[in-house]
């Protein structure tokens, strides 16, 4: 079972990496620290499949990083 979590994680945080790298640049947190201003508009189509997928690998990457602590 560790060797299957090990696997799982790896995969998992490749995947997070790559779709934390497709994003638009310029949204979110780097618009606090000087981006550039741009107009409110909703994520809409691929952008929001991204962000959508983006938290819940987030969410099971906490997951599995929990279920490490139990297994054995």
């Amino acid at each position: 079972m560790h060797t299957f979590l090990n696997i799982f994680q790896i995969i998992v945080s490749i995947l997070l990496i790559l779709l934390i790298l497709t994003q638009e640049r310029g949204t979110g947190l780097s618009l606090t620290f000087g981006g550039i201003g741009h107009v409110y508009h909703s994520k809409r189509g691929a952008e929001k499949v991204i962000a959508i997928a983006t938290v819940v690998l987030a969410v099971l990457f906490v997951g599995c990083s929990i279920a490490f602590l139990f297994v054995k």
